[in-house]
């Protein structure tokens, strides 16, 4: 009878679902993680400022109306989506402790994680699309990198990923969630929220699994077949200096491509293997997320000359402006 009475205690409780997850933060650190909070707020500050600061110098600069700032303009606007989506609320988990999030608002986020990230992979093979053809087939850049490309790849690149992302919070949503609620996180990733449910994830962990490798990895796989175009046709002009001058306007680029892919490299296989220091691949899930959008608009200012021009006439007329 008894036994009988513990197996209907038991068949009960498996089917209550939560109501709620508790974000719990940095794994291993929970007593003193609140200390993260000034450099992960000082980050989102710097992404915030620097990539409104892009927007501003690329609208009020004529010389930069090209599809080359067009596309830079729309990865400062991911960027900014991307650390507003996730630093919040860690913020608020570390000043206020607030680690409750609905189940709607949890898979909301899973979500739009998703496709920021996709986005600014998408933005980064645009981006070297336009610096394949501008050194490769100069002549008719003007005819193939139009405004009109700039839109359509942008339009395309947003409905590949709000569509084929779907799947990842439908899926999670799905899940039956008992009894366990705690995730090890400070964000709603898609593999530590359905580690928590009790019913098979199989199919879960699969499209986790496809998702970025067939997106991000073909992304990937035509970034570095342009590159190696560039690469061979750079090798085969004459002028020392002309090689690297066309060099010289993919290297920003290229630095935030390595930067971007290697961390998403990096927390896949952490993420995969069985970690003895749990908050390695939190702690980079959640940088990779806040120091791209605060980088990328750095790296640009400072390697792009006419970038750095503009930045440099808006500061003179905000200085004059100021002391007007």
């Amino acid at each position: 009878m008894l036994t009988m009475l513990q197996n209907l205690k038991a068949s009960n409780i498996s089917k209550i679902q939560v109501s709620e997850f508790i974000l719990m933060g940095f794994p291993g650190i929970h007593s003193w993680q609140h200390w993260l909070s000034l450099p992960l707020a000082l980050l989102y500050l710097l992404a915030l400022s620097a990539n409104i600061l892009i927007l501003i110098i690329i609208y009020q600069e004529p010389t930069l109306h090209q599809p080359m700032y067009y596309f830079l303009g729309i990865l400062a606007v991911v960027d900014m989506g991307l650390a507003t989506t996730i630093m919040p609320k860690i913020l608020a988990i570390l000043w206020f402790n607030a680690k409750a999030i609905s189940l709607p608002e949890c898979f909301l986020q899973m979500y739009v994680i998703h496709c920021f990230v996709g986005m600014e992979s998408g933005m980064f093979l645009c981006m070297a699309i336009d610096r394949y053809v501008a050194i490769c087939r100069p002549l008719r850049y003007p005819s193939i990198i139009t405004e009109s490309f700039v839109v359509k790849a942008t339009v395309f690149m947003a409905l590949r990923n709000t569509i084929c992302t779907i799947p990842v919070p439908v899926l999670a949503a799905q899940r039956h969630y008992c009894s366990q609620n705690q995730i090890e996180h400070c964000l709603c990733s898609n593999l530590g929220v359905t580690s928590l449910s009790c019913d098979d994830r199989t199919i879960n962990s699969i499209y986790q699994l496809l998702l970025p490798w067939t997106f991000m990895g073909s992304d990937l796989g035509l970034i570095i077949l342009s590159y190696c175009l560039i690469l061979h046709s750079v090798l085969k002009l004459n002028s020392a200096e002309a090689a690297s001058k066309a060099l010289s306007t993919c290297t920003s680029h290229l630095i935030l491509i390595l930067f971007f892919y290697t961390v998403v490299i990096v927390i896949s296989i952490t993420h995969s293997a069985a970690m003895s220091v749990p908050i390695i691949p939190v702690l980079l899930n959640v940088l990779h997320n806040v120091i791209p959008p605060a980088l990328n608009p750095m790296v640009y200012a400072l390697k792009n000359k006419e970038l750095r021009q503009g930045l440099y006439r808006f500061l003179k007329y905000t200085s004059r402006a100021t002391n007007a």
